[in-house]
């Protein structure tokens, strides 16, 4: 098969990268068959944010540190074999289209979370809409976090969102240190809702958006949903894929 080699600038990265040539069968991103990307959980949400094509899968060899959405970098002379045995796992991007204070349009994507977070000193007043129906007329508090099966266990988990099953369908919302309501401890929702975010007075209480890697400041409306028209590949070895890395965060004793 023909594989594509990325790496981060991070030196770990690039000498295993090194290494691996040496043992495949390497070409260009544009003929490439398969991506192996060395990095991190950064540079692999990087990775697949800049693919031409979302048909190419993508093989994740941690330089990183946590690594969760990559495989160990061992053996990599077993690399061709890695490749040939690796289990499929399909992700789903989150889309959103957001409007700026000031009435600019953006439109964005995101693999693990999108966040709303207050960028001043003042709380965020956020009202939250489900499938055009009003279910939170203003959310008080630090933000929130909208943030996908895979995405639950980074941002989300941290704010003391839900670990959610990669197989489940579901989309977690999250609040960031909420003062009113002051016990809502956010929402399940099915992955086909459609989320409507209205920043209340976003002149007084500014707040910003982030997307994975990408920033927008002083928000007033975001409209999301999960984007199930293009489905993205990444490889796992089977004794430790996703789905079960994702199960057995919810088993740590630490």
């Amino acid at each position: 098969m023909k594989v594509a080699i990325l790496a981060s600038i991070n030196p770990k990265a690039k000498k295993l990268a090194k290494l691996a040539e040496g043992f495949l069968n390497c070409t260009s991103r544009q003929e490439a068959e398969i991506i192996v990307a060395f990095g991190g959980d950064g540079f692999m949400l990087h990775t697949l944010h800049n693919l031409e094509s979302n048909n190419v899968p993508v093989y994740g060899v941690n330089a990183g540190t946590i690594g969760f959405l990559l495989n160990d970098a061992e053996e990599l002379e077993k690399l061709p074999e890695k490749l040939t045995k690796a289990k499929p796992t399909t992700l789903y991007a989150l889309k959103a289209e957001v409007k700026d204070l000031y009435g600019k349009s953006f439109s964005i994507k995101a693999f693990n979370e999108i966040s709303l977070l207050r960028s001043s000193a003042q709380t965020s007043k956020i009202a939250i809409k489900l499938n055009d129906k009003m279910r939170l007329s203003s959310l008080i508090g630090d933000g929130l976090i909208i943030a996908t099966p895979a995405g639950s266990t980074a941002y989300n988990l941290s704010a003391g969102g839900p670990i959610v099953p990669l197989e489940s369908s579901l989309i977690a919302i999250t609040p960031i240190c909420p003062f009113r309501p002051r016990r809502w401890k956010g929402a399940l929702i099915p992955s086909s809702t459609k989320i409507e975010l209205e920043v209340l007075n976003p002149d007084q209480r500014p707040v910003k958006l982030t997307a994975d890697q990408r920033l927008i400041n002083k928000v007033n409306t975001v409209n999301i949903f999960l984007d199930t028209s293009q489905p993205y590949t990444l490889l796992f070895d089977p004794n430790h894929h996703l789905e079960e890395r994702i199960l057995h965060e919810q088993f740590l004793e630490h």
